[in-house]
């Protein structure tokens, strides 16, 4: 298990939070998924026989979440 982190450039609301949590939870291989959202951070525990840290920021900037 790895973990890794993000910083996004800005989270509007605590909706978006939730849109990012679901959707990183629902890819196989993560394990754990956290989105604070006054520090517009991301926090993925992930198996990297599953997924990498690239997808998850490609499904982070795809949901339109730019990430710095």
């Amino acid at each position: 298990m790895t973990t890794v982190k993000f910083q996004l450039e800005t989270l509007t609301c605590p909706s978006c939070v939730k849109k990012i949590e679901s959707n990183l939870r629902k890819t196989t291989g993560v394990k754990e998924a956290k989105v604070l959202f006054h520090s517009s951070k991301v926090k993925a525990t992930i198996d990297e026989t599953q997924v990498s840290a690239n997808d998850l920021e490609t499904i982070i900037t795809n949901l339109g979440y730019p990430v710095q």
